[in-house]
């Protein structure tokens, strides 16, 4: 008995996008919730939740802390906008052909045409797409409801119509409607949603049927794609069945049976199919010892992305499969080649490389040769489409696994910035580093990384050929060694230029380049400041010195004041004692006043240089703000003192006498001396007591 796989069975491109993001993102340790069930299978459902994913019917119900991902089927776009308002992380996995259906009907809808969409309207797909409409929007499931839809909407027949389909449409029933939509309507506008990978399915499934007597059709019972599958089986063949899993099956399924075609609706995951094949080989076993099972790959390398396609070839890679190639002709897409089977075979520009930049004339030439990988092989036409990208990456896997045991640094470049993180490539090899792993900062832009030569660790093999990587894990050890250096290389009077980081009440702390040092307040300027951000602001660039190290405490005290600036030596340079000063006053004491001379330096005035009479106090003659005049009297540039009279400017108050009689002029004569020193001893007195 024969049993036969189709290729298409399992995940399409775009559930397999949606399923491995939520996976990865439990590996990188996020806490994951998804706005319904991530896709129609109730086991792989179940499975998730066991790793703590969350299924949630609204967004609101998100949790903070967690990341809320939207299934492929994709959200109305005002769902879509709450997601990204809330405070949640949300993650987009809404198939690419379905986004490209939501793009289609907004555009046509901001048009003003009406929006027709072949499909379930109860199905979450279609209501996601009607969600993106913003006019009219018209669900129909067959021709004759299709036809219902024109009559009862008769202004339809002559608008400008813009036709979708679900993705997974039966594609038989599809032509039928576009047929019928082009001989009734003026101006369709028909677009051809059907996933090819949808298409492809039911293809298959249609052929199959055909071949076998008893067709097997593995995918969960809420799975659109899945009934359609079993709809299309059953046109051809009576004895069809649809299972979720391999504990469905039963002995009579296969009664009578010569040859099974089993197909798998696009969500089923690969591990069930596989046990299903398994099961079915275990029953038939005693009725027919020798089953011949022919699984073959589940999905074309058309309908693969990169990495999948080259899994699949490491999957089933043998000897036989690697060449050496020499090169015959080289165009700017492909290389032509002779290799050691006699054959001729082709080396496209996506094949040699993933730098799509490369012009293939300049990197090889006819005469090289080449270690390459067959991917597929024309047997009527004698040609193969080569690899050397596959190739390279089969050496590279071997290097990225070594460099994990040993810890070894290896260079790439960071060709895409993705949802999470980071793509490098090197040796051909795609690593990702998660935003956690990608830079020194988690502040930091990653998409300033784009396109920059990196270097990493690999810190994780991951499933499926996978591996994460660390720049930052690098970056620290640079850091590091930089840090070394600098403490063994710093020393008193070094100067930097570094960036304010942070202001306290009493300093400033300045990033001189990984390594912070401090000015004390009474460093940021010759006058007296009250707090640091009167001279500096967080992120101001300045130009300081070292003052002092304290290398075993790693402490730096940075000095900012320059010495061209000190009020002392501009003084020095601009007055001597004796000169003449517009001054202000600027505070009073019981002695005396004090005056800005210029400023940082403030000069005394004593109470007994205010005026050329006696003052009681500095207020009976000045106030504070006044400008005078005052004559430097003295400057003590060791105790920063500087003496001022205004009296030394002033002329002697002449005071009127009486005459003077013979009799006073005696008296006076006689006693002069002693008047004289009378007089200095009262004001000596009187100095004292001031």
């Amino acid at each position: 008995m024969k049993i036969t796989l189709a290729e298409t069975a399992g995940f399409c491109f775009g559930v397999k996008r949606a399923v491995d993001t939520v996976y990865e993102l439990i590996d990188e340790g996020q806490k994951v919730c998804t706005l319904g069930p991530i896709i129609h299978n109730p086991q792989l459902v179940s499975d998730l939740e066991s790793k703590g994913v969350r299924v949630i019917e609204d967004v609101s119900e998100a949790k903070v802390g967690e990341v809320l991902v939207i299934r492929s089927h994709g959200v109305p776009e005002e769902i879509m906008k709450q997601a990204e308002a809330s405070s949640v992380k949300t993650v987009d996995a809404t198939c690419p052909f379905v986004a490209k259906i939501h793009k289609v009907v907004k555009e046509a809808s901001t048009d003003g045409q009406p929006v027709l969409i072949a499909g379930d309207e109860n199905h979450k797909e279609v209501i996601g797409i009607i969600g993106h409409t913003n006019g009219e929007a018209f669900v129909f499931e067959d021709e004759k409801s299709l036809e219902n839809l024109l009559l009862s909407n008769p202004n339809l027949k002559e608008q400008t119509l813009t036709v979708v389909a679900q993705t997974t449409f039966n594609k038989k029933t599809w032509e039928k409607c576009e047929k019928f939509l082009k001989k009734y309507c003026t101006n369709p506008r028909i677009f051809g949603t059907i996933c090819n990978a949808t298409s492809m399915r039911q293809t298959e499934a249609a052929e199959l049927s055909r071949q076998n007597d008893t067709m097997i059709v593995v995918g969960g019972r809420h799975s659109s794609n899945t009934r359609k599958l079993y709809d299309v089986c059953s046109e051809n063949c009576k004895n069809t069945f649809q299972i979720e899993t391999a504990c469905e099956l039963e002995a009579h399924f296969f009664k009578a049976s010569k040859s099974i075609g089993v197909v798998a609706g696009a969500s089923t995951p690969a591990a069930i199919i596989k046990e299903v094949i398994k099961t079915m080989t275990e029953i038939l076993k005693p009725v027919e010892e020798q089953t011949e099972v022919t699984e073959v790959v589940q999905k074309s390398f058309e309908e693969m992305t990169d990495e999948e396609a080259f899994e699949a070839s490491l999957d089933s890679l043998n000897s036989d499969k690697k060449v050496k190639g020499v090169v015959v002709q080289v165009t700017p897409t492909e290389i032509l080649v002779d290799y050691s089977r006699g054959l001729t075979g082709y080396v496209t520009a996506e094949e040699y490389s993933y730098d799509r930049s490369l012009d293939l004339t300049k990197e090889v030439k006819v005469g090289d040769e080449l270690d390459l990988i067959i991917m597929k092989t024309d047997d009527m036409e004698g040609t193969a489409m080569l690899s050397k990208r596959r190739y390279d990456a089969i050496a590279g896997w071997d290097k990225i696994v070594a460099a994990k045991e040993s810890g070894e640094v290896l260079n790439g470049t960071v060709t895409e910035v993705i949802k999470g993180g980071v793509v490098v490539v090197a040796d051909s090899m795609r690593i990702f580093v998660p935003a956690s792993q990608a830079t020194l900062s988690r502040n930091d832009s990653l998409d300033e990384l784009k396109g920059k030569e990196v270097s990493f660790r690999i810190i994780e093999i991951g499933r499926r050929r996978r591996a994460i990587g660390s720049i930052r894990s690098v970056l620290r050890e640079q850091r590091k060694e930089e840090m070394q250096k600098f403490w063994d290389e710093i020393n008193v009077g070094d100067r930097f230029t570094g960036t304010v980081k942070s202001l306290t009440g009493y300093g400033a702390f300045v990033d001189l380049g990984g390594v912070d040092g401090m000015i004390h307040v009474s460093e940021l300027s010759w006058q007296r400041i009250k707090n640091p951000s009167e001279v500096v602001l967080v992120g101001d660039t300045v130009e300081v010195y070292v003052k002092a190290v304290d290398k075993e405490k790693r402490k730096i005290s940075l000095g900012y004041k320059k010495e061209e600036e000190n009020p002392w030596t501009i003084f020095q340079n601009s007055f001597s004692v004796g000169d003449t000063a517009k001054v202000t006053i600027v505070s009073m004491t019981t002695y005396g006043a004090f005056a800005r001379v210029i400023p940082g330096i403030d000069g005394l005035i004593h109470i007994s240089q205010i005026a050329n009479k006696h003052v009681a106090k500095p207020q009976d003659e000045l106030t504070v703000g006044q400008e005078v005049e005052a004559k430097i009297t003295d400057v003590d540039f060791d105790k920063k003192r500087v003496s001022l009279s205004i009296r030394a400017l002033l002329e002697p108050e002449v005071v009127e006498q009486p005459e003077e009689t013979a009799e006073d002029a005696v008296v006076a004569t006689a006693s002069e001396e002693e008047v004289v020193v009378a007089e200095s001893v009262a004001e000596t007195i009187e100095e004292a007591a001031e």
